[in-house]
């Protein structure tokens, strides 16, 4: 199994990142795309407008984000932003890149325990 990890897209880019993935529906400010040095922005992998505005006003409402983002990730388009993902994985490391402050609570991060429980349903 190749390793999933996340990283704030402010951090510079390491070889070790494998595959880089921007999971943020916005553009982050003050980033380049050659500074980013993407592979793929996978808006479709990030929560819904609506889920991302109910997250930011209410932090603490972590579990809460959890089971609706896990929701959104199970349904079109979500649903194959995830299979997409899930296929990178199989074929080398993934890293899961978002501009969230927030290192521990952000979407990447939800997405990553998603993606770690759908891989290890097999």
């Amino acid at each position: 199994m190749h390793p999933l990890r996340i990283k704030r897209i402010h951090a510079p880019p390491a070889p070790s990142d494998g595959c880089r993935i921007l999971v943020d529906r916005l553009w982050p400010r003050g980033i380049s795309r050659e500074r980013a040095r993407l592979h793929e922005w996978l808006k479709d992998a990030a929560p819904s407008h609506a889920l991302r505005t109910q997250f930011h006003a209410r932090p603490e409402e972590w579990p809460d984000f959890l089971v609706a983002y896990g929701a959104e990730l199970a349904e079109p388009p979500g649903e194959a932003a995830v299979r997409h993902l899930l296929a990178l994985l199989g074929e080398g490391p993934v890293t899961l890149l978002f501009a969230a402050r927030d290192e521990v609570r952000n979407n990447a991060e939800a997405l990553r325990l998603y993606l770690e429980n759908r891989r290890g349903r097999g």
